[in-house]
């Protein structure tokens, strides 16, 4: 039997303290599942750990506050119960079956067969559940030969899985752009696109959460691929039109293996400010993620791949490195690639570079004969252009005879 009793999260003392007391309750009754026991078997990295168990909500409940953890009933109605063991969260959530769903939500009720809370799941690497000593448990028969090939199956009839929640379109393409090692499975899209006018009835919350995971996955160039031969991303991301950008983005991404971000791969495929807009209400994005979108496709500032290092920092300090580098990936996406090197000595330089704050103060101003009022508003802002224009220099006496000039010529 396939174990993953090696794995570091499994042999922590937090995860071996809480299956110690579940099983105390019921013994061999709670199994790792989902993320944990898939990303081990398929060598990525666990960031969260979901536990099954047959115990029921209020006896997980019970069972933690007598062990000394913390017990929060975070999905109580779904039957999950998140515990906290020395500031370590785990979800433990009793083993369910569907009762009835409307392809947005589903009605569960508890049970205690390991099938049926495994057949109610999306993928078979899904699907995975391990024991506290590790073993690993595959209830569809096909997980495991899943995990290790790298495929995405529905279980059971992949039309019957998309019926129980339209979401599972487009975790389909999300799971294969992060875990696909072989084309996407036929029967899988081809339901996806009999079934994809449901995605109409998602909320955008949950769009939009799908789509940033797809986008940071390293290569999600085939998925989002598959994505738009049937039509889903035209469906749910009208919006995302400019497809020449993104994969020229994407090909970089993958080709120099530059750090992914998905937020830069959604700037790529907006046209521009507007879309951008348009994008980040309709899906309800939050301030920061919408602000970053929109400056991302500013042209307020000229990037060139030929920049000089004066130049750069001229930019950085008017619209911030954030915004500089994003702009820079999408230059560098609208030139295919080209000059490569300097491009890529452009994003170093200008993370290495920090802006500096003007060394000048309103009471220096008004010290220097300004009255008090706009003028010294309107001094700081030519004293900084000087600044600026002068590839901020970190010379205060300089500053200061700059800042006694500009006075002067105001009387």
């Amino acid at each position: 039997m396939t174990s993953i009793a090696h794995a570091a999260w499994l042999k922590a003392k937090e995860t071996q303290a809480l299956m110690a007391a579940l099983d105390g309750a019921r013994a061999g009754g709670s199994r790792f599942v989902g993320g944990c026991v898939r990303n081990t078997v398929m060598g990525h990295e666990v960031d969260d750990i979901d536990i099954a168990t047959q115990l029921t909500p209020d006896q997980v409940i019970d069972v933690s506050t007598k062990a000394g953890f913390a017990a929060h009933p975070t999905g109580i109605e779904h039957g999950t119960v998140t515990v906290v063991v020395n500031h370590k969260p785990f979800e433990v959530t009793t083993l369910r079956r569907d009762v009835s769903t409307d392809g947005r939500r589903a009605t569960v009720a508890f049970t205690e067969s390991w099938e049926e809370d495994a057949e109610r799941r999306d993928f078979r690497i899904n699907a995975l559940y391990a024991d506290a000593s590790g073993a690993v448990h595959d209830p569809t028969g096909g997980g495991l030969d899943d995990a290790r090939a790298g495929r995405v199956i529905f279980i059971g009839d992949a039309r019957q899985r998309i019926k129980e929640d339209y979401l599972r379109i487009l975790r389909f393409f999300r799971f294969n752009a992060w875990y696909a090692r072989t084309p996407i499975d036929p029967q899988g899209l081809h339901a996806c696109a009999d079934l994809v006018a449901g995605l109409d009835s998602l909320s955008v919350e949950r769009v939009w959460k799908e789509v940033k995971k797809l986008l940071g996955a390293p290569d999600p160039r085939a998925a989002w691929e598959g994505m738009t031969a049937i039509e889903a991303r035209a469906r749910a991301l009208p919006e995302l039109t400019n497809h020449a950008r993104l994969r020229a983005l994407m090909d970089l991404d993958v080709d120099l293996m530059l750090p992914v971000d998905p937020m830069v791969r959604v700037a790529a495929s907006l046209a521009d400010q507007q879309a951008a807009k348009t994008f980040a209400n309709r899906l309800k994005l939050s301030n920061e993620e919408r602000g970053r979108l929109v400056f991302a496709l500013g042209d307020d500032v000229k990037i060139t791949s030929f920049m000089s290092l004066r130049e750069m920092r001229r930019a950085i300090y008017k619209i911030g490195n954030e915004a500089f580098r994003d702009r820079v990936m999408l230059a560098w996406a609208d030139a295919k690639g080209e000059k490569a090197q300097q491009w890529r000595a452009l994003v170093a330089h200008g993370q290495m570079w920090t802006p500096p704050k003007l060394p000048l103060t309103g009471d220096e101003v008004m010290a220097a004969g300004v009255p008090a009022g706009p003028k010294v508003g309107v001094v700081m802002r030519e004293v900084e252009a000087w600044w600026i224009d002068a590839d901020f220099p970190d010379d205060k006496l300089s500053i200061i005879e700059r800042l006694k000039a500009v006075a002067q010529g105001l009387n």
